[in-house]
């Protein structure tokens, strides 16, 4: 049986109502035949898009087909258990040239009971943002069920939802339940549970190409909904140069940043966990007991368990994000 390695995958391009061209313009990904595009799958295990690994001896080789044969060894023993031979998390890149709908997702007891799946808590990191590029995360004030209908039958859905300026480097940690939408001019990178379970709220009355609106979810998101209102909405951080600084801890995922200049080894044998990096700046080697793999902008690496550790060899000034299983 071939030997594991850091596993790149070939991105799964979505054309959507809203996507634009930075994928292509900064990430440097070419998703044509399409005319846009608003999501890339870089590590998926939903069924209908399951990632193929791009690189190296198993390439071709899909992420379910690996883990049904060699879960342990790409999981860790410790997170198979848990999840069997189901890949627990699912990374995009996300381009909105127009606003999202507003939307929200189910959390897991609601996705089980009504569609016998996962819930789905994500979280974003803001790649890039236009200048007085916005989002919507959360309410701007205490709700219940009753108010919440209120506003939304007359109409006023907008005067409850909490807008935030976003700009590079933010983080927005969106757990199920919370309502949310990804403002126009917005490029950012979205970690989140294995789920496509999205109840849209509104949609600005847009239509598609054969003149049709998309359809709403307006009675499912009212028992989706979680009506706690907190005073901040974005994740606070600080990054330490050359250290990992913690971005978002929850019992999804963990993820951190790493902002390098130097070569850095991280060990995950006591971990007992699979590893992905997600690459937002920068170009250089990821090194392996037996061999080297080489990354760069936009790259996203899946490190499996049985690797134990690596060292990432920057050839030049880096940033990348590291999520694990809690």
């Amino acid at each position: 049986m071939k030997k594991l390695y850091p596993l790149k995958f070939k991105p799964i391009f979505k054309e959507k109502i809203w996507g634009g061209t930075k994928i292509k313009t900064k990430l440097n990904k070419d998703f044509s035949p399409l005319s846009n595009c608003g999501e890339t799958w870089e590590l998926s295990a939903v069924q209908g898009n399951i990632s193929e690994v791009a690189n190296g001896p198993l390439a071709g080789q899909l992420l379910d087909s690996l883990l049904e044969q060699r879960p342990e060894e790409i999981l860790g023993k410790r997170v198979a258990k848990q999840f069997g031979t189901e890949f627990p998390l699912l990374i995009k890149f996300l381009d909105a040239h127009e606003d999202l709908s507003v939307q929200v997702h189910p959390n897991d007891e609601l996705a089980k009971a009504r569609h016998n799946g996962f819930g789905k808590t994500e979280m974003w990191y803001i790649l890039q943002a236009d200048e007085g590029a916005s989002l919507i995360a959360g309410f701007n004030r205490p709700l219940d069920k009753e108010s919440y209908k209120s506003y939304f039958e007359e109409g006023k859905l907008s005067e409850i939802l909490n807008r935030v300026e976003a700009e590079a480097g933010d983080v927005f940690y969106i757990p199920a339940g919370r309502i949310h939408t990804i403002g126009k001019g917005i490029l950012l990178a979205e970690i989140q549970q294995t789920s496509d379970l999205t109840y849209r709220i509104y949609d600005f009355d847009r239509v598609d190409s054969d003149g049709n609106k998309r359809e709403l979810h307006t009675e499912e998101a009212i028992d989706a909904l979680d009506y706690t209102y907190i005073d901040d909405y974005k994740t606070q951080y600080t990054v330490v140069k050359d250290q990992r600084s913690k971005l978002v801890e929850s019992p999804y995922f963990m993820t951190n940043k790493f902002e390098i200049s130097t070569d850095h080894s991280l060990d995950y044998t006591q971990l007992d966990s699979f590893a992905v990096f997600i690459f937002t700046k920068g170009s250089g080697e990821i090194r392996y007991e037996d061999g080297v793999e080489t990354y760069s902008l936009g790259d996203v690496v899946l490190v499996p368990a049985s690797l134990g550790d690596v060292q990432i060899m920057p050839s030049e000034q880096s940033a990348f994000l590291e999520v694990y299983m809690p």
